[in-house]
């Protein structure tokens, strides 16, 4: 989960003097900056009462998710929103590590304990409470993910029993509760230490909450990796275990996890890699950013600070900080680069995780790129609807789900804390009716498959709950609004909410590491640790507005150009190196720059070249690296090539009562028939069975089929055959759905319907797929509501709110008829899909079409063939227009080496062999990035 933090206020007497006064400051400041920057010209200030309706409807859409799973899924760990059921592990196919996160330990109702308070919920928090405290256990022969238990499971309950010692010590509520939240917490603690035996001290990734990791029958403990962020996420809720119980064993192990990740830092860049080995400390991927793998690091070295009064963390987290802002940060984005060579970019894409840094960023006190990112954020999320899990530089999806996560809602809360900017109200307005919009279905709200088509996955996370909605709601309230004071809490990562007071509690470890060496840093760096509101809120009611300008249309009117490293050193002096988009086979100053760059041409027999770089035949150490980033560019546009040949998923969208286009279903697209992306109306119509219900032969109901979309059977013959037959009949459109039973788009990949090898110009309806589980959910609606309509779409249109509004006012006025939103969960099964996978790693040349262009050269690499019945190729990215030629054509990232390092080869001094291994290094790197999933 994407970090959170609530603004810590400390009480006097309660933490040491060297963080107490200027935190309280920063905590008091927000209140001048709000009462400055409120009155703001560009967005009017918000009234009291359009904060409460939207707060109000806030709580509402919490009510609904909340009631859906408790009466739906309660006590299986998550609700499956489409199909109105409970997620049970192993009883649901397999979706890989995102199932680490399920321990049948009711995950949602623990992950929402505290939320529950913070929204004034505290009679279903008691009742909650007393569930958990009943039924749940915690001794369960299951292997789980040792971070996700840590911030869902463990936090939640250290969370539910802060938030419980409150409400008792106020005297309405609770009065009854003995700890029992802390007993619970205790045990699992004790069950996930196991994982700590290791020699270093960091966790294994995995362990079984009933045999540890050794055991035989623990099914766990043989890996030798985990993420930076995975080991480097537990020391707050660790030490607020061993501050609340006084054992002081929890607090050690995490401490011991944090020191062994610091003394591992790359020493020259003072980054940090995205997965390590337990055993030994090597990094085992080089690439380091702000993102998926490391992001929640960098947020608990600032919290532990704040919350532990800890000077060494904060010690830390600035040197990581001054870092990212020296070769991360490149404004407005935030992009990976290589340890051990940072002015060289790892990746041409970000990932929807780093949206929680700005809020970081708030914290730390540096509110302009915290705006600037922000702002850049909120532009893809209006193009898009929601954050893809990731794009572009350019701005473009690469991964096209959007799991509902809660990390910009986060920055933005943290935003208008810090300005007072009532724009940042109308971006919470947003995010509200687009989840509404777009997400909100009969049993709750469901994850996007994808955003381009709006179809919806059978997933609803316990973040869901446990973050958005309590950064949603303290975005819009006031502090007359809250039961408690929100400041005197840090939040956890999960948004858990830990009181500040435990800095004086149990103190059994010393504050002062004085084992560990830190590099020296310019002291500007460290001016910001204390901020000072007159430097963080300028007297200026524009100020914020004036960073967020010049990056209002940085998404859709125009194509950003990222200048470029090495352009930015060299001005206007020689010319920047060559692209793989620009590189043309044919072009012989080409063919002259890749022979200095060490990158040779091989001529292959089909009449295609092979690229083959070798650093030792390079002209300098630069020209050496400017062909490997040449060689990195040209395998990732081979790639994104190949997925730009394959058509981007469709949509089937259920638009009749009592529906009414709130489910979406993912369908794969038809290499013939009609082009539903050249026809943005779709095709509408009722559907209907065929028979022979495979669709092989003469359709012998065409009365039934006229006019309508008509479901037939996969299998016994071709594809462009069955569209044949019901376009014959007088169908309007087909939907072909799987004979394998149980397939779903949920653990398999897009499936692209292929013609017959022969000319299918006479096939002119639309033909679309779904997998078995997907078209029962079309089959169940006709067995209940018998007259069911479809829409046949590249994408999902607006639900129908006026007939939608109309039936609730019939369904009102019958009081025979149940509640129409209750009618709709429990008649409605839908199944979604399970996120796009990342596309699979190339190979380290690419291969060309001789005098072609990058783009078409790049394409030319192996393309798998669509099925003409069989699965096919994994989904795609849709191809989306390019920038126009010129000077807003955007530019990727170009490398660099620090000054003193760009001698040529006989000048270095470094050993060959050692040269070699290291650019194998990054290749390796680069071939891994590609198999990366988030």
């Amino acid at each position: 989960m994407g970090p959170s933090a609530a603004l810590p206020r400390g009480r006097a007497g309660e933490h040491g003097p060297r963080w107490r006064r200027p935190w309280r400051l920063l905590a008091l400041g927000l209140l001048s900056a709000s009462s400055v920057l409120a009155a703001a010209p560009g967005v009017g200030a918000m009234s009291r009462e359009e904060k409460r309706r939207l707060g109000n409807q806030v709580l509402e859409m919490f009510d609904h998710a909340y009631s859906n799973y408790m009466e739906h899924a309660y006590p299986a760990d998550e609700l499956m929103p489409l199909t109105c059921r409970g997620r049970v592990r192993g009883q649901e196919p397999s979706r890989g590590d995102v199932d680490d996160a399920l321990g049948k330990f009711s995950l949602t109702l623990i992950d929402t304990l505290d939320t529950l308070v913070v929204l004034n919920k505290t009679k279903e928090f008691e009742e909650a409470v007393k569930k958990v405290i009943k039924d749940v256990n915690l001794d369960n022969d299951i292997v789980v993910s040792v971070f996700e238990t840590n911030i869902r499971v463990l936090g939640g309950l250290l969370g539910g029993h802060s938030v419980a010692l409150m409400l008792k010590d106020k005297g309405d509520h609770m009065q009854w509760y003995n700890g029992e939240l802390l007993h619970m917490a205790k045990e699992l603690g004790y069950k996930l230490l196991p994982a700590f035996n290791t020699t270093s001290g960091l966790p294994y990734p995995r362990v079984n909450l009933k045999f540890g990791v050794r055991h035989p029958e623990a099914r766990t403990g043989t890996e030798t990796d985990t993420c930076t962020a995975c080991a480097g996420t537990l020391i707050l809720e660790f030490a607020a275990l061993s501050r609340f119980t006084g054992t002081a064993i929890f607090e050690e192990y995490a401490r011991k996890a944090l020191d062994f990740i610091w003394e591992k830092r790359q020493r020259s860049s003072n980054l940090v890699g995205v997965t390590i080995n337990i055993h030994t400390g090597d990094w085992v991927r080089k690439d380091s950013g702000v993102g998926a793998g490391i992001d929640s690091y960098y947020e608990y070295l600032l919290k532990a600070y704040v919350l532990l009064g800890d000077d060494s963390f904060l010690e830390r987290f600035n040197t990581h900080y001054d870092a990212i802002m020296r070769y991360i940060s490149q404004p407005p984005l935030l992009l990976d680069v290589h340890i051990h060579k940072p002015m060289l970019n790892a990746r041409t894409w970000m990932d929807s995780l780093l949206a929680f840094f700005p809020g970081l960023q708030v914290l730390k006190g540096d509110i302009r790129p915290a705006i600037e990112t922000h702002e850049m954020l909120y532009q893809v999320i209006k193009k898009h609807n929601f954050l893809p899990e990731a794009f572009t530089t350019d701005f473009r999806v690469h991964w096209a789900q959007h799991p509902l996560r809660p990390e910009f809602a986060e920055s933005t809360y943290f935003l208008y804390k810090a300005t007072g900017d009532p724009y940042y109200l109308e971006v919470g307005r947003t995010l509200i009716e687009n989840l509404n919009k777009y997400a909100r279905v009969p049993c709750g709200f469901a994850a996007m498959k994808d955003v381009r088509t709006g179809s919806h996955e059978d997933r609803m996370d316990s973040f869901f709950l446990a973050e958005m909605f309590k950064y949603l709601y303290l975005l819009f309230a006031d502090k007359e609004d809250m039961i408690f004071d929100i400041e005197d809490y840090i939040f956890t990562t999960e948004a858990h909410l830990l009181p500040l007071w435990l800095s004086t509690t149990n103190q059994t470890i010393s504050k002062k590491n004085t084992s560990t060496e830190y590099t020296e840093l310019d002291d500007s760096n460290f001016d910001w640790t204390c901020p000072n509101t007159q430097i963080l809120f300028p007297n200026d009611p524009m100020f914020a507005q004036s960073i967020r300008e010049p990056l209002k249309n940085v998404v859709d009117k125009s194509c950003p150009r990222g200048i470029s490293r090495a352009e930015e050193s060299l001005g206007s002096g020689p010319k920047p190196p060559l692209r793989a988009r620009d590189f043309m086979a044919s072009n012989p100053e080409h063919l002259e720059i890749l022979k200095k760059m060490g990158v040779s041409l091989i001529h292959l027999k089909d009449g295609r070249v092979q690229l083959v770089q070798h650093a030792v035949q390079a002209a300098s150490s630069l020209d050496a690296e400017d062909g490997l980033r040449f060689m990195q560019e040209m395998i990732e546009l081979s790639s994104q090539q190949q997925k730009e040949q394959q058509l981007p998923p469709r949509a089937v969208q259920i638009v009749s009562h009592p529906f009414f286009g709130r489910v979406v279903l993912t369908a794969g697209p038809a290499q013939f028939g009609m082009d539903l992306s050249q026809h943005k109306a779709g095709t509408r119509g009722f559907v209907a069975t065929i028979k022979p219900y495979n669709g092989c032969s003469e359709i012998t109901n065409p009365e039934a089929v006229k006019e309508k979309i008509a479901l037939m059977q996969r299998g016994q013959c071709m594809f462009a055959e069955k569209a044949r037959n019901i376009q014959k009949a007088g169908a309007i459109g087909g939907i072909v759905i799987d004979d394998n039973e149980g397939s779903s788009s949920d653990t398999a990949p897009l499936f692209q319907m292929a013609g017959d090898g022969k000319n299918t110009d006479d096939i002119t309806i639309p033909m679309l797929f779904l997998f078995n589980k997907e078209g029962n959910i079309i089959l169940d609606a006709i067995r209940e509501y018998e007259a069911v309509e479809v829409l046949l779409s590249d994408k999902a249109k607006d639900r129908d709110l006026e007939m939608e509004n109309m039936d609730q006012k019939l369904s009102e006025n019958d009081s025979q008829k149940q509640n129409l939103e209750e009618t709709t969960a429990g008649g409605s099964r839908d199944v979604g899909a399970a996120g796009e996978e990342p596309e699979e790693g190339a190979e380290s040349s690419a291969v060309t079409e001789p005098g072609s262009s990058s783009a078409a050269a790049a394409a030319s690499a192996s393309v798998p063939p669509s099925s003409q019945d069989s699965h096919g190729t994994e989904e795609s990215s849709a191809p989306e227009p390019a920038c126009p030629p010129g000077d807003n054509q955007p530019q990727e990232q170009q490398a660099e080496t620090e000054p003193n390092s760009k001698a040529n080869w006989d000048n270095k001094g470094q050993p060959m062999e050692s040269i070699l291994a290291d650019w194998n290094e990054d290749i390796e790197a680069f071939e891994m990035m590609e198999k990366d999933e988030l």
